[in-house]
């Protein structure tokens, strides 16, 4: 059984949200926050319960971000680094709708193979988003990204000293450790 009703079903919804929003006579900071507060997570459940492929996310987002530069008063090509980053000195507190939408589905997948339930941990979900982004190549990855950072070391990043701090490494932690890193 496809979900691709619940996809259009879902658009629909975002859209209707959108024309909401940007009909109340907020100003535009106000109507970014209810964006960000209201309609996102709103839009959160059903893109994590069914199985909505990355290019109708990606479609959304493409919608809400011309709307949230409209209400800010920015420029239209201003980039999306400018308004997802979490690193820049000055940044926007915003998410980016398709990373949600990505992090939900590994927490999904992760959560049912770390589960003390036998019965969950063998129901192995067949998650099937699309061609663009594949979710067991995604766990896959980021779990070799964190075997190599045990391969190289705990490495000198600040002033604090050589082995002023202690770090558990992911292969040696369990259970909710293990979620956190």
């Amino acid at each position: 059984m496809k979900d691709t009703r619940r996809g259009v079903e879902t658009v629909q919804f975002a859209s209707e949200g959108r024309l909401a929003i940007n009909k109340c006579g907020l100003h535009g900071k106000f109507k970014v926050w209810c964006l960000r507060f209201m309609l996102i997570p709103k839009l959160l459940w059903p893109l994590l319960l069914y199985d909505i492929c990355c290019s109708t996310v990606e479609s959304i987002e493409a919608k809400i971000k011309k709307n949230t530069r409209k209400w800010l008063g920015v420029l239209p090509g201003l980039s999306d680094v400018a308004m997802y980053c979490r690193k820049a000195k000055l940044k926007l507190p915003m998410n980016s709708i398709l990373e949600e939408y990505q992090c939900g589905k590994v927490k999904l997948v992760t959560m049912l193979e770390d589960s003390d339930d036998p019965v969950g941990k063998t129901v192995q979900p067949s998650i099937q988003i699309g061609r663009k982004w594949k979710v067991a190549e995604a766990i896959d990855e980021a779990k070799e990204c964190l075997k190599m950072k045990e391969v190289i070391g705990q490495t000198q990043t600040d002033r604090k000293g050589l082995g002023s701090s202690s770090v558990k490494w992911w292969p040696k932690t369990e259970g909710k450790e293990k979620k956190e890193t």
